[in-house]
């Protein structure tokens, strides 16, 4: 009976020993480790925002793709052995776009920096100037115009969220995905005549096509180009004759004792007179006309070798630039590749209210009577502005509101500038203000420039911080 009671004392203090000791061989086992990461909390993130993180599983608020389970890997144990080397100098990966995490980010520069170091990033050409071998701070390229001297620091104005600049915080702090805000500080000081500036590496500029110009003094030739008709003008030829006929009258009866009949005779003159400018003729045509007393019969019947007479319609905006004895190109139809020239006699005083367009003059030699009256013909008028300083015309922006260039400064910086223009001629635009005689001006590749320096407006957020 004693045996059998020492027998069972043992056996229970067996199995209390088991029962104590079977923890200690599962985790020798390994098995703890499961255990414990069955315990930790799974995280998910966007494969194409991995700012953004949750606690479980759904899609991205950003770009709507499916969250990814985040997998970490141990550190090997040799890293917690070896102690790393300290660098000789500061390496830091700088995003000059929101400090962005993603990997593989195009917007970063890879830079060894030190103190007051400055980096042009190739991409964007932002430039990134350092104060400390680890602080970086993004320059606004306004303020990089010119190099500020040593130990001055710039204004720090407010801090701006980097997806929406309208929103802004007067100290640090981070978006709801996790980006820092991006500090904002105060523009340099400009002279007066400039304008708002963008910064653009040389390779960026090679991509869009910039092509540049130096504005200079040049000779401007003008070409109005109109439609037109050969005259067939009868009323004309009658007025004339009664003009003739009127001069004649009035000589006839200078000499009479009666003065109403003297005065009748030279108002009978002057209403001719009008008439013949009414119906387009110049005052020195008139003249001509008063001294030859030979009505042009050509205006509605050419004989053989007279010149005929061209009537050219140009628009209401063109009449201040055609002037009397400019050169005249008309090219027929019936005559393909054939050019005749003739000058400008006269403008009419008049315009046609339906079209409004001024109809022009112009007197054609017709040897081989080529030209028959009412024949429908294409005028080309040049006209010679004198030397102005031009652009190119594709330098010049029109927004609607204004007219705008970009110059090409040191430093790839582009400067936006306000301009008053001219005439168009042949390629070419007068400008009257704005620019100076060697200035260098954007020709090719100003509408995307234009476009750049928009959103860097637009990434500098409100001008008051409450807004």
């Amino acid at each position: 009976m004693i045996k059998e009671k020492r027998r069972l004392v043992w056996i229970c203090m067996v199995m209390a020993f088991a029962v104590l000791c079977l923890p200690f061989a599962i985790a020798g086992c390994g098995f703890g480790k499961s255990g414990k990461a069955a315990h930790e909390k799974a995280t998910y993130h966007c494969p194409m925002h991995p700012t953004y993180i949750s606690d479980k599983p759904g899609d991205c608020p950003i770009c709507g793709m499916k969250l990814v389970k985040m997998e970490t890997k141990p550190e090997p144990a040799q890293a917690l052995k070896t102690p790393a080397a300290a660098p000789e100098k500061a390496i830091e990966e700088v995003c000059i776009e929101h400090n962005c995490t993603m990997k593989g980010c195009e917007m970063k520069v890879k830079a060894k920096i030190e103190p007051g170091e400055r980096i042009i990033c190739p991409i964007c050409g932002e430039v990134i100037a350092t104060t400390s071998g680890k602080v970086v701070e993004i320059v606004k390229t306004s303020a990089v115009r010119e190099t500020p001297s040593a130990g001055k620091e710039r204004k720090l104005l407010y801090y701006r969220n980097p997806m929406n600049p309208q929103a802004t915080s007067p100290v640090p702090t981070k978006d709801s995905m996790g980006m820092d805000y991006v500090p904002v500080y105060e523009e340099a000081a400009q002279p007066e005549t400039a304008g708002p500036t963008v910064m653009i590496s040389p390779e960026k500029q090679q991509l869009i096509g910039v092509k540049t110009a130096p504005v200079e003094k040049r000779g401007l030739k003008k070409v109005i180009r109109a439609s037109g008709k050969i005259a067939y003008d009868p009323e004309l030829v009658i007025t004339q004759e009664e003009f003739i006929q009127a001069l004649a009258n009035e000589d006839n009866t200078k000499d009479s004792p009666l003065r109403d009949v003297i005065d009748r005779a030279k108002s009978l003159t002057d209403a001719a007179r009008r008439k013949l400018k009414l119906l387009g003729m110049s005052d020195e045509q008139i003249a001509d006309l008063a001294i030859t007393k030979k009505a042009e019969t050509n205006l509605y019947l050419p004989g053989k070798g007279e010149s005929v007479w061209a009537y050219i319609s140009i628009y209401e905006y063109e009449i201040g630039l055609v002037k009397p004895q400019a050169e005249v190109e008309i090219e027929a139809v019936a005559y393909p590749g054939e050019t005749f020239k003739g000058t400008v006699m006269s403008i009419n005083p008049v315009l046609d209210p339906m079209t409004r367009t001024n109809q022009v003059r112009a007197e054609m030699p017709n040897p081989d009577n080529k030209l028959k009256p009412e024949m429908f013909v294409n005028a080309r008028i040049y006209m010679d502005l004198g030397e102005k300083l031009a652009v190119p015309e594709s330098a010049v922006l029109n927004t609607g509101l204004r007219k705008i260039v970009y110059l090409s400064e040191a430093d790839n910086v582009l400067e936006q500038r306000e301009v008053t223009v001219g005439q168009k001629a042949e390629g070419y635009q007068e400008v009257l203000s704005g620019l100076k005689e060697g200035d260098i001006v954007v020709t090719s590749g100003n509408f995307l420039i234009d476009s750049e320096s928009k959103l860097k407006s637009a990434s500098q957020g409100p001008s008051e911080h409450g807004q």
